[in-house]
């Protein structure tokens, strides 16, 4: 029987939640699919384009802000959403590693 003494840093852990709350949702990985395709894409095109409602589209978004995975900007009165893609690349990664991790210890 193998023991292991679990260390858990709890602010990554809360962090990695966020990020795989926000993954884990069809709507808001089509928003991401969608924002990559354009680069740089005003909120108002996202919800026209995919035929979401207004709000709907907002309360995603903020998912996706809140766990770092889109960066805003302003112009004037539109905000534009982008991919943080070191943020989406360094998460898919950590994922990628405790995945692999998990299918070591099954062989």
């Amino acid at each position: 029987m193998r023991k292991a003494k679990v260390i858990i840093n709890h602010e990554k852990l809360a962090d990695s939640s966020e990020i795989l709350r926000a993954l884990a949702h069809p709507l808001r990985m089509r928003i991401l699919e969608f924002i990559d395709e354009n680069g740089t894409i005003n909120v108002n095109k996202i919800y026209n384009t995919l035929k979401l409602e207004q709000s709907i589209t907002s309360q995603h978004l903020r998912i996706l802000r809140i766990a770092g995975l889109v960066e805003t900007s302003r112009e004037g009165k539109f905000i534009h959403y982008s991919i943080n893609y070191d943020r989406l690349t360094h998460s898919m990664n950590a994922i990628n590693v405790f995945l692999d991790a998990i299918n070591e210890e099954k062989e």
